[in-house]
């Protein structure tokens, strides 16, 4: 028999989930952690709704259920990745990360990894929001710290900061994207200790940054428009030439994160994934079995070539 799936929360990445996993049992629970009842050991917890997961999870663990989490805080995530000895000690799996970023970022930064013989940065770029939960924490990052990864050392920057152009697939093109207080980078150093550089960054208007440090000005939209996804890798090739590599998505977030949180949660059920923290980008993961889920769920990705397509 299989496991029930729990997915917590209501809003555009928890509905949107439900239906994707139409063919599993699923029950909705409450966006409150407390509230996930009728679990039984092996069932799979999904928390999906907005604010930190961290203080949910060693409850959840301990009545020996797997969990994802789809949400990208910092510092939730670091405490989340502490208790990987907690969950690997008693064979379960939780999942750190299962959005458009981290998630979806970290299969495409290990696919792609493949095409080089080395990988010396990696360099991801996030646009959109999904709801309003979503679009409160884009607000919060502008304003907080933002980490990257240098010459093997952590390094700090203003949010906001850092303005890069960056082209996304089309509809999308190009958006100024500016540091954030985002976890990717701390995800990507897990999975790719070996790597020199590392940054994220999120694209945002001239009012978003000058407005980050106060009280959101308007209630956030139901929902953001078309989002995107793009992660490029620098490195060598096996003659010793330089290549850069470059991937991404183009889709409403809510769309691309509940496949992306799809895809890990049935391989959950599945047995695929190992015990322990799991992050999106380790080399350890089924990557092209994964990539082939969230393909299934809806979202289409991308890889830049330089070849135009034919009309």
């Amino acid at each position: 028999m299989n496991p029930t799936i729990h997915v917590v929360g209501r809003g555009i990445v928890a509905r949107r989930l439900h239906r994707l996993l139409h063919a599993h049992r699923v029950i909705v629970q409450d966006p409150w952690w407390s509230n996930v009842t009728g679990t039984a050991a092996g069932d799979v917890v999904v928390l999906a709704q907005g604010g930190l997961h961290a203080p949910a999870v060693p409850d959840l663990l301990d009545r020996g259920l797997h969990v994802v989490t789809v949400g990208d805080e910092l510092d939730d995530i670091r405490e989340l990745l502490e208790l990987d000895h907690v969950a690997a000690a008693s064979g379960l799996t939780l999942m750190v990360g299962a959005a458009m970023s981290p998630g979806l970022s970290g299969l495409l930064a290990r696919q792609l990894a493949g095409q080089l013989a080395c990988v010396d940065e990696i360099h991801v770029a996030f646009h959109g929001t999904a709801g309003p939960a979503c679009a409160r924490a884009h607000h919060r990052s502008l304003s907080g710290r933002s980490i990257g990864w240098y010459d093997g050392a952590w390094a700090e920057y203003v949010g906001g900061s850092g303005r890069e152009l960056c082209w996304f697939p089309e509809p999308v093109g190009a958006m100024d994207c500016y540091r954030a207080q985002i976890a990717s980078p701390l995800v990507l150093q897990r999975a790719f200790p070996g790597v020199g550089r590392i940054s994220a960054r999120r694209s945002a208007t001239r009012r978003d940054r000058f407005t980050a440090f106060l009280p959101m000005l308007r209630p956030p939209h139901v929902e953001g428009g078309i989002g995107a996804l793009r992660v490029e890798l620098r490195g060598g090739d096996d003659a010793g030439g330089r290549q850069c590599v470059i991937a991404g998505v183009a889709e409403l977030v809510g769309t691309a994160a509940a496949a992306t949180a799809a895809a890990f949660t049935t391989a959950i059920v599945d047995g695929l994934l190992p015990a322990g923290a799991v992050v999106a980008a380790e080399a350890a993961l089924p990557t092209t079995e994964l990539l082939r889920r969230v393909q299934s769920f809806g979202t289409r990705l991308q890889e830049f070539t330089g070849v135009p397509q034919p009309s």
